[in-house]
């Protein structure tokens, strides 16, 4: 295992650094007035600092399940536990099947690869298009293994989005064999068209769909969840309980309070589509005007532009672009081989237009002064 090279270039990058490395959100775009009012409520009542249960408060799994319910994916507040963001719903799942193999997708999320590798959990890659996994690959390695983390919506690091009819593909093979499916779903509301249907909503008893507020309200009230049959939901409470109590009651109550009002939440949702559909539309033309060798798909939605720069070295490359204060992450950080890539994920939600500009071009000045100027 090693540490995240997206967590380690941020420690080390300094304020005059454009960043397009970290999956950030907007803090601009944060209901921060909302957030307050919801905040001030809360320590009203001494009780909201109190420890509370380790499943979560019921008020806000049963808010959450209704967000299920409205898209006709039946589901109770027993069906959900609150966890410390999604990451850590992962590593209570990793943990129940420790020792086992599970399939992936190629490239993948490297803080879930790192999970994974810490619970001994032996994968197996399937590649990715931008319409989703490989599904008679799939089958054919899921009938073994009968386990898969899969990210459908908006994919970290690739941006896909996982066509209909894949969809369909995966559920049958996981239907036909039995076994389970980590979906993975931190993005799926930030669409810029429609919201697809989750995997999971096809074989709810044999799913795991993992949700968070982090990308949509605020990532530093680290709340999360998993959805799950009751029966597994009990095994990962046991698992939950030794690793913390319960995740923080203050920013579950906040939560809650907030979404008390259902069309508030809504209404920001919206909102962020409209404004983050346009920082992409802002980041895939100065890609082209700044960066023209750089080939990529238009993201559906999500966060990320994932793309090859010719025949680069990206790893190599985003070292020089250091010295020209602006990081990326490079590919090789999401296959499991580490291969050398010359391809690269740029985050375009955080930056400015001006920023946005300007790192682009101190990206190409590092490139065309590079050892590929002439390739």
């Amino acid at each position: 295992m090693k540490r995240s090279f997206i967590r380690e270039i941020l420690e080390s990058i300094d304020a005059e650094t454009i960043s397009f490395a970290g999956g950030l959100p907007d803090e601009k775009l944060f209901p921060l007035e909302d957030l307050k009012k919801a905040s001030e409520k809360v320590f009203e009542n001494p009780k909201n600092l109190q420890y509370t249960i380790s499943n979560g408060i019921t008020p806000l799994r049963e808010k959450i399940a209704d967000f299920y319910n409205k898209e006709g994916f039946e589901t109770k507040a027993s069906n959900i536990l609150i966890t410390t963001g999604s990451q850590q719903g992962l590593y209570i799942i990793a943990k129940y099947f420790q020792n086992k193999q599970i399939v992936v997708e190629e490239p993948s999320y490297l803080g879930a690869v790192n999970i994974f590798k810490m619970n001994n959990l032996e994968m197996k890659s399937v590649s990715l298009d931008y319409d989703g996994i490989d599904a008679e690959r799939f089958d054919e390695v899921f009938e073994k293994i009968k386990l898969a983390y899969l990210i459908p919506d908006f994919q970290n690091p690739k941006g896909s989005l996982y066509s209909d009819e894949k969809r369909m593909e995966v559920a049958k093979s996981v239907s036909k064999y039995g076994g389970y499916i980590l979906e993975d779903a931190p993005y799926s509301e930030l669409y810029f068209d429609k919201k697809a249907k989750s995997i999971s909503s096809l074989i709810p008893e044999n799913s795991f769909h993992l949700g968070s507020f982090s990308k949509t309200l605020s990532p530093s009230l680290r709340i999360g969840w998993i959805r799950a049959n009751e029966e597994m939901i009990k095994k990962f409470t046991m698992i939950k309980e030794t690793i913390d109590l319960h995740s923080c009651g203050i920013a579950q109550h906040i939560l809650n309070n907030y979404l008390e009002e259902s069309k508030r939440y809504e209404k920001h949702l919206a909102y962020l589509r409209g404004a983050y559909k346009k920082k992409m539309e802002i980041f895939t033309q100065e890609l082209k005007n700044n960066l023209s060798d750089f080939r990529f798909e238009i993201p559906k939605g999500g966060m990320f532009v994932f793309g090859s720069l010719g025949s680069v070295d990206s790893f190599e490359l985003v070292q020089k672009c250091i010295r020209e204060k602006v990081v990326y992450v490079p590919a090789n950080q999401f296959y499991l081989d580490g291969r050398v890539s010359d391809e690269i994920r740029f985050n375009f939600t955080y930056s400015s237009a001006e920023e946005v500009v300007e790192g682009l071009q101190r990206i190409e000045r590092a490139y065309r002064g590079g050892m590929w100027k002439d390739k």
